[in-house]
């Protein structure tokens, strides 16, 4: 059976939105309700608020925190949670593990902050299965840079910052791996769709 909220994780340029959508068509065609959304950008609040995360100067570690919370709790109540009510199968570009692995692993918040906040922002809702997109982070990371033109705020972090984020995830998946999936994403589209297919039981 096919998990009802599915989070789609990883690094930058790890092709996870790409993989998202073409999961979502094989879902479809098989006659499921896909509802495909992202964080941050997936509320009413969403694209104002990702525009700041992406492209504002001199953003504090905190602020970007309370930013991303922010358009979790909207987005949660106005489009995940319903979504789910009504039957629908969700994908999510990102969720509360990217929280973990870029605010905590990455910028050095505390931990149990941000967890106790993720837990506020999601009224306790979790993942059934996520998918985690992890590979060579140097060459994922120019690959993310040259798709959007010298890239944003966050793939304009150093190569060091990319690292710490990678091994967050990599933790996350030890810590829950009844939950988390590795998808090898050094391998062509076509190759990375077969693991994902293969990690979801799809035949």
């Amino acid at each position: 059976m096919i998990p009802r909220f599915i989070t789609l994780e990883g690094t930058e340029g790890t092709g996870k939105t790409t993989q998202l959508h073409r999961l979502a068509e094989v879902l479809r065609a098989r006659g499921h309700r896909v509802t495909t959304t992202r964080e941050p950008g997936g509320s009413t609040l969403g694209p104002d608020i990702r525009r700041w995360l992406l492209h504002s100067q001199d953003l504090e570690a905190a602020t970007e925190l309370f930013l991303l919370l922010a358009d979790r709790r909207q987005h949660v109540a106005e489009v995940i949670a319903p979504a789910l009510a009504a039957g629908h199968i969700v994908l999510c570009d990102r969720f509360t593990d990217s929280t973990i692995a870029y605010q905590h692993h990455g910028r050095g918040l505390p931990l149990a902050v941000i967890r106790d906040a993720n837990a506020l922002a999601t009224a306790g809702l979790q993942p059934d299965r996520t998918l985690l997109l992890l590979g060579d982070v140097a060459r994922c990371l120019s690959r993310a840079q040259q798709a959007k033109g010298g890239g944003d705020r966050l793939d304009r972090e150093g190569l060091a910052f990319h690292h710490r984020v990678a091994q967050g995830f990599r933790d996350l998946a030890r810590q829950f791996p009844d939950r988390i999936h590795t998808i090898d994403a050094n391998g062509d589209l076509d190759t990375v769709t077969q693991h994902i297919h293969h990690a979801l039981a799809i035949v």
